[in-house]
């Protein structure tokens, strides 16, 4: 069971590999596959300049420096503007605006943003924005994906008894390790209370020596680390709630809570209020009709999902649902860039 799972995902990423090469010949052949859109904002996570194994859970949330400098450089040989996220609404809301905008997002308020990511930003003058979850720069909220990375990466085998199941799990191989995380990241993503089922995983993960606090305070940033990237003026920063919490499956007065609160908390970190926001996960599963217009009504001018897509005329009357490309470690090619901001892969992930 655990070889299916981990050949399931490899000949996932191998067919979206395939159809980004196939777009790249298909831009260097000369077809006429640009569309007439408004331009892109890229979600980010890790910029890191060591690269991950490619088989290595999460490896496909980190990019490196020169691969981000490559795609910062695609984009002006396209003709995109760089711009703030937060000015953004206004640029589309002018029918007599026509150019094409690209703006930059990193999710979670990770160390290596500040390490890595901000000094090609300032290279490049680009602005970012930063995305906070107040619970990971508190220390209050484990960050569940790379405590279950940790556990199968450090463990020869899994007791998962405090988990609750009479089973212990050898990891022998890289596929037994890839499909006990698959098991453990799709009982947390399916769970209807999130919140308990990160409190086993947090219990498991304890029980074989790994404390998953520690790790939320050795990725991501302070409130003091926060402050100082702060000074930067190229730098923006957005919520991203209290506790990265799928918002589709809270009450209503806790989902108001988790947005309204998380942008008070930015506040505090960095001086300013936010006016953007990312839903935690982003995928249609954790954003609905009721987040998006829960957003809209907390005041901010623009909020981002992981759904992708480029930006089109209809983001002018969607601006609290906005689509972003992920710029993944698994395909770090400046043609897989291009091949992107064409627009053609996500008209074939649509058919």
């Amino acid at each position: 069971m655990l070889s299916l799972q981990a050949l399931k995902r490899s000949a996932r990423y191998e067919l979206i590999r395939a159809g980004l090469e196939g777009t790249a010949l298909a831009l260097r052949a000369g077809l006429p596959l640009a569309d007439a859109q408004r331009g892109v904002i890229f979600a980010l996570h890790h910029v890191d300049p060591e690269s991950t194994a490619s088989w290595v859970p999460n490896a496909w949330l980190s990019i490196t420096p020169t691969f981000l400098e490559e795609a910062i450089q695609v984009t002006r040989e396209e003709g995109l503007i760089p711009i703030t996220l937060e000015e953004l609404p206004e640029r589309l809301a002018d029918p007599a605006d026509t150019r094409r905008y690209v703006c930059f997002t990193l999710d979670d308020g990770y160390r290596d943003n500040a390490r890595f990511a901000a000094p090609v930003f300032r290279r490049q003058a680009i602005p970012y924005t930063v995305f906070l979850t107040s619970g990971f720069v508190e220390r209050s909220r484990s960050i569940w994906w790379k405590t279950a990375q940790e556990l199968v990466m450090k463990s020869s085998s899994v007791d998962l008894s405090p988990w609750g199941s009479d089973e212990r799990v050898h990891l022998e191989s890289r596929a037994d390790r890839v499909g006990l995380f698959d098991r453990l990241s799709n009982a947390v993503s399916d769970a209807e209370d999130e919140d308990a089922a990160v409190a086993r995983l947090d219990t498991l993960a304890r029980a074989h020596g790994i404390d998953p606090l520690a790790i939320t305070e050795r990725l991501t940033m302070d409130a003091g680390a926060l402050a100082e990237l702060a000074e930067d003026p190229l730098a923006s920063f957005g919520a991203h709630t209290l506790t990265h919490a799928n918002l589709r499956k809270v009450s209503p007065q806790r989902l108001q809570h988790e947005m309204m609160h998380s942008a008070g908390k930015v506040r505090d970190y960095v001086g300013a209020a936010p006016a953007t926001f990312a839903y935690p996960y982003g995928y249609p599963s954790a954003v609905g009709a009721r987040e998006i217009a829960a957003a809209r009504e907390a005041g901010f001018a623009a909020a981002v999902t992981t759904e992708p897509g480029l930006l089109s005329q209809a983001s002018r009357d969607a601006q609290t649902a906005l689509p972003r490309v992920s710029l993944n470690g698994f395909y770090q090619r400046k043609r897989y860039v291009r091949a992107l901001l064409s627009g053609l892969p996500f008209r074939l992930r649509r058919r």
